[in-house]
């Protein structure tokens, strides 16, 4: 359901009424319909392809968004604006947390990581997210090279953790690093 309710999709859908309604009104006579629902009408239907052409669902969201409210409030905030980033239709890009996996050299631009789906955590440490991600054609260990710097990278004071899921999937856990250093 939630994808038929796309931006893209309300936008072509808007655009094609407007359309048929000005295509019917000009065949029927009636000049005053058909001339402003055609010329806003057909714009908007092309606009809303040019969205369709371009879009990239959220990811699946695991935790439901009212369950861990008050733990994602306290938690880094960081996290909170990942968390939102990557659950809402994104426009123009290949993949959520392009320019983020581009800097981190976990890119491959013919078949890039997906973001399947997150999930929000909380534990002894704190609160905390964890992505699935098709690897697309970055290997595992180039993940786990980069292990250390993926929770420098998404905020102060995390710590990564990458769990291989069959040959083409890993789970990236960020949580609160334990010990001294990692409190905030």
């Amino acid at each position: 359901m939630n994808n038929l309710l796309s931006p893209g999709n309300l936008i072509t859908v808007a655009g094609g009424v407007l359309t048929v309604v000005g295509a019917v009104a000009y065949g029927s006579g009636n000049a005053n319909l058909s001339l402003p629902t055609i010329f806003y009408g057909i714009p908007i239907l092309l606009g809303g392809l040019a969205l369709k052409s371009s879009e990239l669902p959220p990811a699946k969201r695991v935790t439901p968004a009212s369950q861990l409210k008050n733990e994602r409030a306290a938690g880094a905030p960081e996290l909170a604006k990942l968390l939102s980033d990557v659950t809402r239709w994104r426009y123009g890009q290949k993949a959520h947390l392009e320019s983020s996996l581009e800097a981190l050299k976990l890119w491959d631009e013919d078949e890039p990581p997906q973001l399947l789906e997150i999930e929000e955590l909380h534990g002894s440490s704190g609160y905390g997210l964890r992505l699935r991600f098709e690897r697309g054609k970055v290997p595992l260990e180039q993940w786990q090279e980069k292990q250390e710097r993926l929770g420098r990278f998404f905020a102060k004071g995390l710590q990564a953790q990458i769990t291989a899921l069959g040959s083409s999937r890993l789970d990236l856990t960020l949580l609160p690093a334990t010990g001294e250093h990692g409190q905030q």
